[in-house]
């Protein structure tokens, strides 16, 4: 009688969610407990429902009676085969009304507007954080467990999700299947992709709510935003340092303990972080996938193309704090400022002799002491 007078008696002493049968209460425990008491005899997946193994188990028994007609691919259920025809068709008729990303499939729509709003509905109950989606969740719960299930065929590393591990195998292997459109930059991930396209087509699709400032990438922005909020929640275990986010601190860490796991396919050479490494091996490619847009001129790093751009538009962005004088390089604004400061930052080492410049150092070394 409860479902019709929509009395909900049956409490969860966890998370204080109630139910209007003890069975349900029951069947929810289990996502705090974690059981999973039906099992499946075929491949040992086990499951908190037993209509969730039924579902599972045709998996196994049941026929894939729906064919893809354009590559052959079977799937059990017909909505399963109508979300991969639109890979095929590369349609993405959900479209956000805040930034203009479109999706495939509208759950993709309303989890990607979640980033927008800022709804984060599903907590973990051992570290109270909070998640935008049941998956992510579920995936960041591996982290309290050390469930590790996918190891990579080349060496010991474990994963925690399948597509963590084939990317990762392709560190191995060298291939990077997903080649740029505008230039000959080819990459691992898809995601990696769409956010180097960006640089072409300055597309800056993710907005400060503080302040008008736009971003290439999601992770950018959530950066920028913590300079109007000062949150640095990443504390080095090492020192006293605090960070914004946990790659950079990760980073970081690498001065401490010296460990530099990028090594480079064509030397020894070895990195602590991916980017380094990536610049490195242009010297060995000779790629230069950086072109100006003002002249034929080509560079290997992107930094080299803005400041070399700044010749053709005039900007010098980099102001002295002590006179008016601009410059297109931070590096002259550090060397002109030891003009105000009387900064000698060059030490001669037979006769002490101290220099605003590197290059007076040298001069002063070949006509003093050689």
């Amino acid at each position: 009688m409860n479902i019709h007078t929509g009395e909900k008696p049956f409490t969860c002493d966890q998370c204080g969610r109630s139910f209007s049968q003890s069975a349900n209460l029951q069947l929810h425990m289990s996502i705090h407990t974690g059981e999973k008491p039906h099992t499946c005899d075929q491949c040992g997946k086990s499951f908190t429902r037993s209509s969730t193994l039924m579902t599972h188990m045709n998996i196994h028994t049941r026929e894939k009676q729906y064919t893809c007609d354009q590559c052959g691919k079977a799937f059990l259920w017909v909505s399963n085969l109508t979300k991969h025809l639109k890979l095929h068709a590369k349609e993405k008729p959900h479209s956000c009304n805040l930034c203009g990303m479109s999706f495939r499939l509208i759950q993709y729509l309303k989890a990607h507007q979640k980033k927008h709003t800022g709804v984060r509905e599903y907590m973990c109950f051992e570290c109270e954080r909070t998640f935008i989606s049941a998956s992510l969740l579920k995936l960041h719960e591996k982290i309290h467990t050390g469930e590790k299930p996918y190891k990579c065929s080349h060496c010991d590393k474990r994963f925690i999700v399948s597509s963590h591990l084939k990317r990762h195998e392709m560190i191995h292997t060298g291939e990077k299947p997903l080649k740029c459109s505008h230039c000959d930059e080819r990459f691992v991930q898809s995601g990696n992709l769409k956010k180097h396209e960006r640089i072409h087509t300055g597309e800056k699709p993710f907005k400060c709510s503080h302040c008008d400032e736009r971003f290439i990438q999601s992770g950018h922005l959530k950066i920028h935003e913590m300079t109007h909020t000062g949150e640095k929640p990443y504390k080095c275990s090492h020192c006293d340092k605090r960070f914004s986010v946990s790659s950079s601190l990760k980073t970081h860490e690498r001065i401490h303990t010296g460990e530099k796991p990028y090594k480079c396919s064509h030397c020894d050479d070895r990195f602590s972080r991916s980017e380094y490494l990536k610049t490195h091996e242009r010297i060995h490619t000779g790629e230069k996938p950086y072109k100006c847009s003002h002249c034929d001129e080509r560079f290997s790093v992107l930094s080299h193309l803005k400041t070399h751009e700044r010749i053709h538009t005039g900007e010098k962005p980099y102001k002295c704090s002590h006179c008016d004088k601009r410059f297109s390089r931070s590096s002259s604004l550090k060397r002109h400022k030891r003009i105000h400061t009387g900064e000698k930052p060059y030490h001669c080492t037979a006769c002490g002799e101290c220099f605003k410049h590197s290059s007076s150092l040298h001069n002063h070394t070949k006509n003093k002491h050689s």
